[in-house]
């Protein structure tokens, strides 16, 4: 294996490539229009254009992919996350074109990749399962019938696509009155992000947390489970921040998680980099909720308690390499990490997407801090995919001082052009319940109701401290000192006019203002 074709883009393409030149192989990119000029392109030995900017015509589209695989003389593929990662057909597509798969089996990507199907195989190998429906509700099913299995499921009830993830073809259903509408919305929501329209029922615990576990399985059936991630804050069913190790798995827990996960994958002939995710019921009691057959987002904070580079793993094992990984030693986690999905959103305007140019952009750095990011100044948000800027991630000897960098690393963090969520995880992270531990998979939705719209930035300046705003961006432009001023405000600059997110930042700097 020489060369590898990246078939993704952003953050997860820029990381594979590091991986890539660090191990003396040579990455491929690919691009759409609107990417011509994005860092996983600028980084590659070769990029090759792959078609307009919807991802159908461009990261979607397969046939494109492989032709590019035999132009550049590609061994193999590699999926990231997202996109073809998960598609079992893309997968054989690869293998039938005498390549390597850098990932599960297309079988084991079918398999896994049917929650229904996935629910039997977790039962199959003695794992407790959320209660609910084994199969797929009859697309041409009565609504009387719907009502009867969802009575025998029980309410509140989550209506779930059988394909798929990221909270897409999702629905909670609290009673009777609610439950055909759900259904309809989950089944066409579900149609349109992954072109399947089946859903099912699940059983909604109450006030579970999202607890996961990373696992490597080689082509010799060693599987390798890894310390849990715990992944309970969301919004709207969207993970915005994980770290690991989880508050509330105990040693002995973390040891029957792992074991179940392991089984899991064992059961299945597993390969390569998956993902085992649980719900913890109140009661400590865990339930298999769904694998994921392929790279996390979150991947990042288990490596640095690990310190296992789990992208180098994927590629040793897609080359037939044992896995020689000490179990007992990634049980063992190395301190505490937590990341941040970075977005191109406004947290202001209910957290719309908020594309562009990127003016500035300065990342954090220092003594425990990585942001996996593919985006730079002077580069485009495109509107059609995914809006993350990063993942920032901070590491500490303890989950106490992991928030502190975490916190630390926010107020550096540099973003001008576009709205971002950093206001929004600057809130997070000061509030009692999250520093506290104290939360669930609901906990997040129920304090953004709370807040009721408040803004996550304070009221702008008045004409004193915009004045000083104004001269500090002067200083700063033309090397000049900088003006004395009233008020330290973390600038936000657009081209179109002086805008300010306006809220206090911790410390300051020379002169009084931070830009």
């Amino acid at each position: 294996m020489k060369k590898i074709l990246i078939a993704n883009r952003g953050e997860i393409a820029v990381r594979i490539i590091r991986a890539c030149r660090e191990m003396g192989l040579s990455p491929i990119s690919v691009y759409s229009e609107c990417d011509r000029g994005a860092l996983h392109v600028r980084y590659a030995d070769e990029a090759y254009a792959i078609g307009p900017s919807a991802p159908r015509e461009s990261y979607l589209h397969a046939d494109a992919l492989l032709d590019v695989a035999r132009r550049s003389g590609a061994d193999a593929v590699h999926p990231g996350y997202g996109f073809l990662a998960e598609n079992q057909e893309f997968a054989a597509a690869v293998r039938a074109a005498g390549l390597t798969f850098i990932g599960p089996s297309p079988e084991a990507i079918a398999l896994m990749g049917s929650k229904t199907a996935a629910r039997a195989a977790a039962a199959r190998a003695g794992v407790p399962v959320v209660p609910g429906t084994g199969e797929p509700l009859a697309p041409d099913a009565p609504d009387a019938d719907v009502a009867r299995i969802a009575d025998e499921v029980g309410y509140p009830l989550l209506v779930k696509a059988v394909a798929g993830g990221g909270g897409k073809g999702m629905r909670t259903v609290t009673d009777r009155t609610e439950l055909i509408g759900a259904v309809g919305a989950a089944r066409s929501e579900a149609r349109t992000a992954f072109g399947e329209a089946a859903v099912y029922f699940e059983r909604q615990l109450v006030r579970p947390r999202h607890v996961e576990v990373q696992l490597l399985g080689d082509e010799h059936g060693t599987v390798v489970p890894f310390v849990e991630r715990e992944c309970s804050i969301q919004r709207r069913h969207q993970k915005v921040v994980e770290e690991t190790p989880s508050l509330a798995v105990s040693p002995a827990l973390r040891q029957a998680m792992t074991s179940a996960a392991a089984a899991v994958a064992r059961s299945v002939g597993y390969t390569n980099a998956g993902t085992i995710e649980f719900l913890l019921d109140e009661d400590g009691r865990f339930y298999f909720l769904e694998m994921n057959t392929r790279l996390q987002v979150e991947h990042p904070i288990t490596e640095m308690v690990t310190g296992i580079d789990l992208v180098r793993w994927q590629i040793r094992i897609a080359r037939g390499e044992r896995l020689d990984i000490d179990p007992e030693a990634v049980l063992a986690p190395n301190g505490h990490a937590i990341e941040c999905r970075i977005y191109a959103e406004d947290p202001d305007n209910n957290f719309l997407p908020s594309p562009g140019r990127i003016l500035q952009l300065r990342a954090p750095a220092g003594p425990g801090i990585r942001d996996d990011s593919g985006a730079g100044a002077g580069l485009d948000v495109p509107i059609f995919y995914d809006p993350m800027i990063s993942k920032l991630v901070a590491w500490a000897e303890n989950r106490p001082q992991a928030l502190a960098r975490m916190r630390r690393a926010l107020d550096e963090y540099l973003v001008t052009g576009i709205r971002t969520t950093l206001p929004f995880f600057s809130w997070l992270l000061a509030q009692p319940a999250f520093i506290e531990g104290r939360f669930h998979t609901a906990y997040l939705d129920e304090e953004l109701k709370a807040r009721n719209g408040r803004p996550f930035t304070e009221a702008r300046p008045e004409a004193e401290e915009i004045a000083a705003i104004a001269a500090a961006i002067h200083a700063t432009m033309t090397g000049a000192a900088p003006a004395s001023a009233t008020g330290r405000w973390k600038v936000q600059a657009r081209l179109d006019g002086l805008r300010t997110g306006a809220r206090p930042v911790r410390g300051g700097s020379a002169g009084g203002i931070r830009l």
